[in-house]
This record gives C-alpha cells, sequence and structure tokens, in this order.
C-alpha cells in the first residue's frame, strides 16, 4: 500500500508539472505580448462596491483619477456603510467630482450576495452613459498609471468579452508571506491561465480585483443578474461570459491590493468565507478535497521521512517537484525559494480552513463578510 501511494503521488505531480496548462510556471502576465494600442481608446466606466472601506477607498479612486485614459468615470456604491466610505470616495475625488459618482447602496434583497447587489446599482448608473466596457474592481485595488491602458488594449486586440488580471496581494506580514503566494499558486492549479484563453476549452475564470467586461456581452448573457446569489461572483461570471465570447485571466504587478492580513486569522476567515462554495456546498466534494489535498500534498514529505527505499525515494522526489512548482510564484512575490519546502504544511492549513468553511455552512454561518451571512443550507444554491 505504502509503494501504491508513492506511486500515486509522483505520478500527480508529473501530471501537473507537465499535463494541466502549465499553471505553475505563471506565465499568463499583462507585460507580455501585450497588443498595440487600439486607433481609438473604447470607453470605459468603472464600478466599485464598496462595504466599510472608509481606510482603502479614497487609494482606489485617487489611482484610477489618475489614470491617462480618455473619458473615464467612476461609480462608487456604498453599500450599507458605517464608517464613513461615501465620504472617503467623494473627499478622494475632490477636483474630478464630474467624474466620479457615489451612491447611496439600496437595501440587500432576498436572493442577492451584497457584492453582487451593489454591482448591480452601479451597473445601471454606469451603463447611462453607454460605455463598451465596465471595470468592476474592488474598494482596496491601486492602478499604476497606464494599467488600464493595458488591459483594454488586450481586450480590444482579442475582442474578449472579459480581461482580468490576479492583482498583486500585500505580502509583506509573516502570514502574508507563508499563505499569500500558495493562495495564487492554488488558484492557478485550480483553473489553469493558458486554458482560461483557450475558447475551446472548459476552464473559465476571473479575478474579482479589476475585471474589464464588455458591455454589450454582458447584457446579452443576462446581466449580472445572472449571478446574483453567487459567492464566488468573479468564477460565475467568467463562465457566464465565455459561454459568449473569449475571455483572458492573468498575473499583474501593476494592480496592486492594499488590503493586508497580518495574522493568520485573517488569512483564514478569507479562505473559510468561501472554501465550500467553490465545493458546491458538497460533502463529497469536500471529501474528495481533503482526499486529493493528502494525496497531493501531504503523503510526500510523510513518505520521505518516514519509510524507505523507493516509497521513500518517489516522496523526496514528489516533494521537490512542488517546491520547484512554487518557485515562479515565489519569484513574482520576491520571496525566499525555501518557501517551497513548506508547501506541505501550507496546504495542510488550507485543507483545514476548507473543513471549518463546510462547517460554518452548516451551521447557518457560511460566507460571513461585514456582518452578513451570505451561505446557508437553506440559502445557497
Amino acid at each position: 500500500m505504502v509503494d501504491f501511494i508513492a506511486i500515486l503521488t509522483f505520478a500527480l505531480w508529473l501530471y501537473l508539472l507537465l499535463g494541466r496548462g502549465g499553471f505553475w510556471l505563471a506565465r499568463e502576465r499583462d507585460d507580455r505580448g501585450a497588443p498595440p494600442a487600439p486607433a481609438q481608446w473604447p470607453s470605459v466606466a468603472v464600478v466599485i462596491p464598496a462595504r466599510d472601506e472608509a481606510a482603502t477607498i479614497g487609494d482606489t479612486v485617487r489611482s484610477l483619477m489618475a489614470q491617462d485614459y480618455p473619458g473615464l468615470r467612476v461609480v462608487v456604491v456604498d453599500d450599507g456603510s458605517s464608517d464613513g466610505t461615501a465620504d472617503a470616495a467623494t473627499s478622494a475625488a475632490a477636483g474630478a467630482a464630474e467624474r466620479v459618482s457615489v451612491l447611496k447602496g439600496e437595501p440587500l434583497p432576498s436572493g442577492w450576495t451584497g457584492k453582487v447587489w451593489a454591482q448591480k446599482q452601479g451597473i445601471a448608473a454606469a451603463m447611462a452613459a453607454r460605455p463598451r466596457y465596465l471595470l468592476l474592481t474592488d474598494a482596496d485595488i491601486v492602478y499604476e498609471a497606464g494599467s488600464l491602458k493595458r488591459l483594454a488594449a488586450r481586450a480590444e486586440a482579442g475582442r474578449l468579452a472579459l480581461a482580468s488580471v490576479m492583482v498583486k496581494l500585500a505580502c509583506d506580514s509573516l502570514a502574508e508571506r507563508a499563505f499569500i503566494p500558495a493562495f495564487v499558486f492554488f488558484f492557478q492549479m485550480l483553473y489553469p491561465f493558458a486554458w482560461v484563453a483557450k475558447p475551446e476549452h472548459a476552464t473559465a475564470a476571473a479575478a474579482g480585483g479589476a475585471m474589464l467586461v464588455r458591455s454589450d456581452v454582458l447584457e446579452e448573457a443576462g446581466g449580472i443578474d445572472a449571478i446574483r446569489s453567487a459567492l464566488i461572483d468573479d468564477c460565475a461570471l467568467a463562465r457566464q461570459l465565455k459561454a459568449e465570447a473569449p475571455i483572458w485571466l492573468g498575473l499583474t504587478e501593476q494592480v496592486r491590493s492594499i488590503r493586508r492580513y497580518t495574522d493568520v486569522k485573517a488569512i483564514r476567515a478569507m479562505i473559510a468565507r468561501s472554501a465550500y462554495a467553490q465545493l458546491d456546498y458538497s460533502p463529497l466534494n469536500l471529501a474528495g478535497t481533503v482526499l486529493g489535498m493528502a494525496l497531493t500534498f501531504l503523503a510526500a514529505p510523510l513518505l520521505a521521512i518516514l519509510s524507505s527505499g523507493w516509497a521513500a525515494a518517489l516522496g523526496a522526489a514528489a516533494w521537490l517537484m512542488m517546491a520547484l512548482a512554487l518557485q515562479p510564484t515565489l519569484r513574482l512575490y520576491r520571496l525566499n525559494p525555501l518557501w517551497g519546502l513548506m508547501l506541505p504544511a501550507i496546504a495542510l492549513a488550507y485543507t483545514a480552513w476548507t473543513v471549518e468553511s463546510a462547517w460554518a455552512y452548516l451551521r447557518g454561518r457560511g460566507g460571513q463578510w461585514k456582518g452578513r451571512v451570505q451561505a446557508s443550507p437553506g440559502s445557497a444554491s
């Protein structure tokens, strides 16, 4: 049995390195293969849902106002904030008030998640000007100069329904250094970016921090209403839009999140909020995930340390392969390569948080975000 597990674990890593779209190479980036600027820049309206984001919304609005992009307009939807988010957004727009609208969000109706409901209201306001694209972005994202043009040029050249970037996450605290690169790595493993870009491939994904969406394609696909109850709204939107036209997802260093995760508890809450939703709230999928994570990440170091002979050698080889696979993501975040050897322990924590996510859901406390419970056995679909 030990030899069989060793062979299976080694085979899994051979497949991941050679047969899963080269996800670990982190090659899909917004500054690689960038198309030339279009003859005329398409119109873009930005929609920012914001709930208790006074600490970050100002930086987000200011970074958008600093973009050298003609006619750019911004709609901020204050989703029931209690910390002065609307005032912070209005203050940040000083000197460009004609280009920034701050709306007071309506109460959340049944059947909607909070973010998607706020997006719907922002989209309705933005569409009055009939922009070609909607930039759906979060209230903790800052854009370096030229990043929006780079994204728009790619969307125009590829006639994309959706162009999205996995924003560069903050990675300064010990907790962030331990868990953030692995988060990006796992996301790429689940949704290989090269497969996302292939129209013939079923894989569809987006990163909700920064999504440039063709407004007419969104309308044809049923609008944002089609994902009203989605907790993982970005990937749900990607599936909706890829059925209509090509999409693209890549990494970036030009668009950054300024949300900080100063301790493990904060990262744990981020993962546990939606991990069980990723599994379609299925106990069978949960069991399969736990088994899969154990075989893929935990078996290798245990075999290398506790067994002998071929089993130990194959376990050590698989452990080395996973450490090497994490290196491109570690380089993106400019971290010590030795973090790659810690991937089994990091994966164990992610597995535990996924189980915790299922437990929270069963107790009627799933999808918690800033005072809202958005997933429970009676409400999730």
